[in-house]
């Protein structure tokens, strides 16, 4: 049996880096180290340990029982290693290393790209990694200090902070209202052309209500569809029709005049915006001041 003093620990975090990262290839660009020394330190490791850990092929990398059960043991492992090493290091009035951040494109661009900047203008030893998508991303296998939903979360082993709420608007181009009367109910708009996001449950169908318990749900005339909130945002300022968007990503086109808001008395649903993290025992500072500074900016 292996004895402690006998295993290399960086070798660990090279290995829990292979894993993760899917490939050497990735693991090396993750830890800035050539391919041949991550090939190298995981040989040694096994033969440090005295098993086989990973069974290498052409194509893919696959975890033997022996890797399966020490990947498992190991990994909570360096995470908290990683973070006491960064809390014991801190300075606490400057951020240093790389912060790497994942949110959805708009919330990226409207929200946290101008926060970041300052940020950085702030402390220059801190670098920032910004993953700007709206899949969900595997915040442990892909190294994500911070990721940013919006909208409901799912069940998970992550830990979250609400950051933020939203309201959904109903927006329109001035072009595109130019030969139309203002509409002042839901169903004046029903059969205008509607753009949606078609990742959403039910894009096209949305239910308004007022102060007075007043409610009315309407499906839309949907002519168009797009994945990703920016493009179906091009799409409603060329001309295209209406559309729902977070109060976030049209407020700027609202008050540019790109955009005009319709039925400003009814109110449509909106949810909660949360800053997720991997429930590691510390979280780096540079994490926690990013949460904090967010939260200064939306003022809650």
């Amino acid at each position: 049996m292996a004895l402690l003093t006998s295993v290399n620990l960086n070798r660990i975090v090279v290995f829990v880096a292979v894993v993760e990262s899917g490939s050497f290839t990735a693991a090396a660009t993750r830890l800035g180290m050539a391919k041949t020394m991550v090939s190298t330190h995981v040989q040694r490791l096994e033969t440090e340990l005295g098993a086989t850990l990973l069974v290498r092929s052409t194509r893919r990398l696959a975890l033997t029982d022996a890797g399966e059960a020490f990947f498992a043991a190991s990994r909570d492992l360096v995470r908290d290693a990683e973070a006491a090493v960064q809390a014991a290091s801190e300075d606490v009035t400057a951020l240093r290393g790389t912060l790497r951040i994942t949110a959805p494109v708009d919330y990226a661009a409207n929200m946290i790209a101008p926060l970041v900047t300052r940020m950085r203008h702030e402390h220059p030893q801190l670098r920032v990694d910004m993953l700007a998508g709206d899949r969900l991303f595997d915040l442990v296998a892909e190294g994500i200090d911070v990721a940013i939903r919006v909208g409901n979360l799912t069940d998970s082993s992550l830990r979250a902070t609400r950051i933020d709420s939203y309201e959904h608007w109903l927006v329109a181009a001035p072009s595109f209202l130019q030969e139309r009367k203002r509409p002042r109910r839901p169903e004046d708009v029903a059969d205008w052309p509607y753009v949606a996001m078609n990742v959403l449950a039910r894009p096209s169908t949305w239910t308004f209500t007022r102060a007075n318990g007043d409610s009315r749900t309407v499906a839309f005339n949907q002519v168009m569809s797009a994945n990703i909130a920016v493009v179906v945002k091009s799409a409603v300022i060329a001309g295209g029709g209406i559309t729902m968007m977070p109060d976030f990503a049209a407020r700027e086109d609202v008050a540019a005049g790109r955009l005009q808001r319709l039925l400003p008395s009814w109110q449509l649903p909106g949810g909660g915006v949360h800053a997720v993290y991997p429930a590691a025992r510390f979280l780096p500072h540079r994490a926690r001041m990013f949460i904090e500074a967010l939260r200064g900016v939306v003022g809650r």
